[in-house]
């Protein structure tokens, strides 16, 4: 087995360099050694650390910031990018897996025990209206914010996270805390920061997974990566006001609820591509046996103070995105 000297530098405080997804799935095809000065490093966007290596850099970022590649050779982002040196992988992916997300089908195995109740066995546990679960409730994301006030005067939509909670505090970080929060609730408002083409987060898979009807926004063409039986997307509506009748309507009537239930959340049940390991394999298969000269190994300009700070460790940039270790209610 082929050995890959690999770092991992400007990712989320406590990004466990060892044991992550990447390593994980190189280990199917490399003995991955995890080495200060490696062959290639990947690196995310919470400082300048990437700067100072001259070999290879993969850029990784599964939120909407887009690769430079002014300073890294390849990219892994949400973003559809008609270029060799890029491969799309969303977010999702990440938290995801391909056996949790398939159909709920009692003949299907891998998904967990709670996946594998029937429909009606879900609702009947579904005692509440609608959940919310937000940190960011800037200019950017007021899309989202006009959608909770207006649903809001519908019936009540709990609110979890940091900005407008109104459930007497928010809940705990991490994704397992937001699918237990989830788990009561029928509908979960799942829209992402920003509307861009690919820029699909964790949002919509947490939903699915807590067996609550996504009410989605954001990716324009999430409808290619799941079902859109399974989900309420707001592009296929003329208007807000339209989306919220038909989940009045939803919420109203069971035999239609229990109609989104018995979805699958693919099309044709079938995982997307980029759930595809030996995608990811065969893109990085290629990084390490491409020969190239790395745009670290060409001259860069870089200010002075800053690049001595990255040395002494003194120069950290506020984190644009904490990946993994993102809170719960981004």
């Amino acid at each position: 087995m082929t050995q890959i000297r690999i770092d991992f530098v400007d990712f989320w405080g406590g990004f466990p360099k060892a044991t992550n997804f990447f390593t994980e799935t190189l280990r199917a095809r490399y003995d991955v050694q995890i080495c200060d000065e490696p062959d290639f490093v990947v690196f995310s966007t919470s400082g300048h650390h990437h700067r100072l290596y001259s070999c290879p850099r993969i850029f990784y970022s599964g939120e909407s910031v887009r690769p430079d590649f002014r300073h890294c050779d390849y990219a892994l982002t949400p973003h559809y990018l008609d270029d060799p040196r890029h491969l799309r992988l969303p977010l999702y992916v990440i938290y995801a897996s391909p056996g949790h997300l398939q159909s709920v089908s009692l003949a299907n195995p891998g998904p967990p025990p709670r996946l594998l109740e029937e429909p009606k066995q879900v609702l009947a546990r579904k005692t509440k209206f609608c959940a919310f679960v937000v940190g960011n409730v800037g200019r950017k994301a007021r899309q989202r914010v006009e959608f909770f006030h207006r649903l809001n005067r519908y019936k009540h939509v709990d609110s979890g996270g940091r900005a407008l909670n109104n459930i007497g505090g928010p809940i705990p970080n991490g994704s397992l805390h937001k699918l237990a929060f989830l788990q009561p609730y029928k509908f979960n408002i799942a829209f992402e920061n920003r509307s861009l083409a690919g820029y699909t987060t964790e949002k919509i898979y947490e939903a699915l997974l807590a067996r609550c009807i996504p009410i989605y926004w954001g990716n324009p063409r999430i409808h290619e990566e799941f079902n859109p039986k399974s989900f309420l997307n707001y592009f296929d509506f003329p208007s807000a006001e339209t989306l919220v009748e038909r989940i009045i309507e939803i919420d109203r009537n069971d035999d239609l609820y229990l109609e989104y239930l018995r979805q699958p959340w693919f099309p044709n049940n079938q995982p997307n591509e980029f759930f595809s390991s030996d995608r990811l394999l065969d893109f990085f298969e290629r990084i390490f046996t491409t020969r190239i000269r790395p745009v670290g190994a060409r001259r860069q300009t870089f200010q002075l103070g800053r690049w001595i700070g990255v040395k002494k460790k003194r120069y950290q940039p506020p984190a644009i995105w904490n990946g993994g270790g993102k809170n719960a209610d981004t």
